[in-house]
């Protein structure tokens, strides 16, 4: 094994403890603002298992996009809404619990059906990639024509969750207030 090789190894290992642990820290921190950190912590990470998977154009569009220009949008909305208020449902009512043990529960089917097929190397794939891939007209191609309808949904859903982190801001201002403005 060559030095090159041993490096790729202990910057895919150090990625992946810091995607695993700042993802933990989202879940586990019940201030707003850390977790909000955490998540941008989580999606830096994410970015250089981009980079070792030689996909430069989406690892700098998930810095920049994601942990970048979205998270700056979650973070205005955090601190307009006030990080350092309780959360209405701590403790979380029933429901919460069981939908967090049924994604739980999902998550570790489809990793068991994954090892399963795997050991009995039903996930061949082609080792030829395009020599295209990655690159901004392919993915642009990509978001514009198979998934326009999702990319759309989402930004109408950020808008939408931008609004209304205005408005409980706007509602929590006039509480302590007393209404008046």
């Amino acid at each position: 094994m060559s030095a090159g090789n041993i490096l790729v190894w202990i910057v895919w290992f150090a990625a992946a403890a810091g995607c695993i642990g700042s993802a933990l820290a989202v879940v586990a921190l019940r201030n707003a603002l850390f977790s909000a950190l955490a998540l941008i912590g989580n999606l830096v990470s994410l970015a250089v298992f981009y980079l070792l998977l030689s996909a430069e154009f989406v690892a700098a569009a998930q810095v920049l996009i994601y942990a970048g220009a979205v998270m700056v949008m979650f973070l205005f909305v955090i601190a307009y809404v006030g990080w350092n208020l309780d959360i209405a449902w701590t403790g979380g009512p029933n429901w919460q619990t069981l939908g967090g043990v049924v994604a739980a529960a999902a998550l570790l089917a489809e990793l068991v059906v994954v090892i399963v097929l795997g050991a009995a190397n039903d996930l061949k794939h082609s080792n030829k990639i395009a020599v295209n891939f990655g690159d901004p007209a392919s993915i642009g191609r990509v978001f514009l024509s198979n998934h326009l309808l999702a990319f759309e949904v989402i930004s109408i859903v950020l808008l939408v969750a931008a609004i209304g982190g205005v408005i409980l801001g706007a509602q929590r201002r006039r509480e302590r207030t007393g209404g008046i403005r």
